[in-house]
């Protein structure tokens, strides 16, 4: 068997045509698997979805539901889902080049670091000019820091596949992190390999790298160019009305009054318990958590996505018709007394799959941005939970999500204006949890762990239950490497350059200020 039932590229819209008629007609397996590889490659994920498990139903040891399954859970931000169908791969087809590397992939987004690296050796000794492989190994060695052989790597996938955007990109990163910023701006800026200009995250690596040079408007002219170009991909616009409905439904279910007659799960003292930090995109998590889980008694769970996940598996343990959170309300009917033990269970069995509870250990964290939506679900399945929530200030948390890509908050980052209109939803229904819901939260202000390091550290240990750690002070020497953006910040002393960086940039948030006029006078932040 080749390597070529990976991939099922260029078919047209007529034989997606042809094979929807044909699957009308008859369940056909093979039909199923090509009108999913489409679909695939159109970005329709769910559809391609439920046509693979479909045939895995038929045929489970057939290589090809695997692997769609597994990108798509690679999509979807599900690595550990994704790891498994890669490995049933592996069982069924053997070591073949795409496979190895997919299966690498999956672990570096689980922070399995040692064991990707395995993988992608194994790759490059099956297919040693395979430029994915190379580039992909790169990035790895570059998140650890080991950039010689970063360099190394790339200068490998040049010589096999020539200059690409990739690879430029990859190149200019490298040249940043050994500090050469301006040679790095001029690799990005030079004549296009494939005959365009910057593509989106070229510019927005460039237009970082501009502001970090205090060139604030090439920056900032950057950060634009991309969003428009990514403006121009379906579905990857501001969705204001979903966030609306999410967030009113939410505050009319969670209230003081209903969660009273809710039955609450018992406490689990015999494994690690979530950690939860929460705070706006690049409000200053990942820094947070590289604390945090510099204590020998915390665990790195990073962007763990196990409360969607348990508010997707609750109308089949409560058994209820309704959607979330309304589904919740059955918890409180006298068949379901035990279902939040279930729900509660069902994330901890997550955790346990993820490899987070590890013996010795009282705490994971569980840092996926805007998972402070899900406060009244925390607040009912583990109530005795810790909740860190990060603060910083708007006006900078608005700019770093325009300077960035990222989907968090039904693509909220996509203007400065929707990001702003974001953050005052959101904080609308953190101010009705903290009015409505008793919960155990500490708010953490960015600005205050900069200006005082080790008095908001030992706060903020206090508060979780945990002694001192000198550890937590030299957070920056912490090995692990963090699966967000912020990975090179965090291993870095604090530093205050990025504090009210937003002035540099106030000629282009005039709308922005407005919107959030009313967040920063109540939280006292300044606006000029």
């Amino acid at each position: 068997m080749s390597d070529d039932f990976l991939g099922a590229e260029g078919i047209g819209l007529e034989r997606e045509e042809l094979l929807r008629l044909i699957l009308s007609e008859k369940v056909d397996p093979q039909a199923a698997l090509e009108l999913s590889e489409i679909l695939l490659a159109k970005g329709s994920l769910d559809e391609a979805d439920r046509l693979a498990r479909n045939v895995l139903v038929i045929a489970p040891r057939h290589p090809h539901p695997h692997r769609i399954l597994g990108t798509i859970f690679l999509k979807a931000g599900r690595p550990e889902a994704a790891e498994y169908h890669f490995r049933q791969m592996l069982a069924i087809v053997g070591e073949r080049p795409r496979v190895v590397t997919s299966l690498a992939q999956s672990l570096v987004m689980q922070g399995k670091l040692e064991e990707a690296e395995t993988f992608f050796e194994k790759a490059t000794a099956l297919e040693p000019d395979n430029v994915e492989v190379l580039l992909g190994w790169c990035r790895l060695m570059e998140a650890q820091g080991h950039l010689p052989r970063a360099w190394e790597l790339l200068e490998r996938a040049e010589r096999s596949g020539g200059e690409t955007e990739d690879t430029r990109l990859i190149r200019a990163i490298l040249q940043d992190r050994e500090g050469n910023t301006a040679e790095a701006i001029e690799t990005l800026s030079g004549p296009d390999p494939e005959g365009y200009g910057p593509p989106a995250r070229a510019l927005l690596e460039r237009g970082r790298l501009f502001v970090k040079q205090e060139r604030y408007e090439e920056g900032w002219a950057d950060f634009t160019e991309a969003k428009r170009q990514l403006a121009d991909v379906p579905g990857q616009w501001y969705d204001r009305e979903r966030a609306t409905s999410l967030v009113q439904r939410l505050a009319q279910f969670f209230t003081r009054q209903r969660m009273e007659i809710m039955p609450r799960p018992t406490l689990r003292e015999d494994v690690a318990q979530p950690l939860f930090v929460l705070g706006f995109p690049r409000s200053g998590t990942t820094l947070v958590e590289q604390i945090l889980t510099s204590h020998p008694l915390v665990t790195a769970g990073d962007e763990l996505q196990f409360l969607d996940w348990v508010t997707l598996a609750a109308p089949r343990i409560i058994g209820s018709r309704f959607h979330y959170p309304e589904m919740l309300g059955e918890l409180a009917t006298g068949d379901n007394q035990l279902s939040s033990d279930l729900l509660a269970d069902y994330y901890t069995g997550c955790a346990r799959q993820a490899g987070l509870l590890r013996p010795g250990t009282r705490y994971f964290t569980d840092k996926m941005p805007l998972n402070e939506t899900h406060l009244g679900l925390i607040h009912l399945l583990f109530p005795q939970s810790p909740i860190v929530y990060v603060r910083r200030h708007p006006l900078d948390v608005v700019c770093s999500n325009f300077a960035t890509f990222h989907h968090h908050g039904f693509f909220q980052a996509c203007d400065v204006d929707t990001s702003a209109n974001h953050y005052l939803l959101i904080d609308a229904l953190v101010t009705h949890y903290r009015t409505e819901l008793d919960l155990r939260l500490l708010e953490l202000r960015y600005e205050d762990l900069v200006a005082s390091p080790e008095t908001e550290i030992r706060k903020l240990l206090d508060f979780v239950g945990l002694e001192f750690d000198p550890a937590c002070l030299a957070f920056h020497e912490n090995p692990r490497v963090s699966r967000t953006g912020s990975y090179v910040q965090v291993t870095q002393e604090i530093y205050d350059k990025s504090i009210y960086r937003y002035r540099h940039f106030l000629p282009h948030l005039e709308t922005a200020v407005e919107i959030l006029r009313p967040v920063l006078e109540r939280l006292g932040y300044p606006s000029d």
